[in-house]
């Protein structure tokens, strides 16, 4: 929340309802990526269609966010701890609406999915997501409590998952490799673990909006990364 008290109270009333409307778009940006994943292991096709749909929530949510941010950078126009106040709203807005996309996407090939052999690699696309999940809903609590130290540990987390997609890439193109009737499934969920793994980027996105909304800076140190995606083939 913010500190400072305004002459103008509406002011303190706006900059609070800017927070409040980070926290429900997270909630449900959040929710959807869980529900994204619940319906990757259930091969819930009725549970995706349903992510799909409410990622629209999320749209209309961060248009809302981006015209408050508008009206108050004109009627107010905001400095210091105001204007960052106002600026990280924006930037997160745009990353939480990132994460919903991402989500609508993993349910959307979940539906193609439903129609292919079983994989068991979901289960460990599920447990990344359930990582992005707790690092979703902790930099939220960090972006709303202003807490840097909350935030700067989220970033760490970020390369916990980046190992997880390297693991599971490696595993995929292994089941490719043994049998060409996987490479259809197996593809599908390569671009999943690509999402979910992209959400947490975003997540640490996030942890770095606060870093800035605390201190005016951004981090110094370079954003710890653990993908080796890139350099791997498809040799043995």
């Amino acid at each position: 929340m913010n500190t400072v008290e305004h002459t103008v109270k509406s002011y303190d009333s706006e900059l609070t309802q800017l927070d409040n409307a980070i926290a429900r778009m997270g909630g449900l940006s959040e929710s959807l990526l869980g529900r994204a994943s619940e319906a990757l292991v259930k091969r819930d096709t009725a549970l995706a269609a349903d992510v799909i749909h409410d990622d629209l929530k999320v749209d209309e949510l961060e248009m809302e966010i981006n015209s408050e941010v508008t009206r108050i950078l004109a009627l107010r126009q905001p400095v210091a701890d105001d204007l960052r106040a106002v600026i990280a709203a924006l930037k997160t807005s745009s990353d939480l609406e990132r994460i919903g996309d991402l989500s609508k996407n993993i349910a959307k090939r979940t539906i193609t999915l439903s129609n292919t052999t079983p994989i068991g690699a979901v289960h460990t696309i599920a447990r990344m997501a359930s990582l992005v999940q707790s690092m979703i809903h902790n930099v939220l609590d960090a972006y709303l409590e202003r807490d840097e130290r909350k935030a700067i540990d989220i970033r760490q987390q970020d390369e916990v998952v980046d190992q997880l997609h390297t693991s599971l890439f490696r595993e995929l193109l292994t089941y490719m490799m043994e049998d060409p009737r996987n490479i259809t499934p197996c593809t599908h969920l390569l671009f999943i673990a690509k999402n979910v793994e992209r959400a947490g980027d975003h997540a640490t996105n996030i942890a770095e909006n606060v870093h800035f909304l605390v201190t005016g800076k951004h981090p110094k140190d370079e954003r710890p990364k653990d993908d080796d995606t890139s350099f791997e083939g498809l040799e043995e």
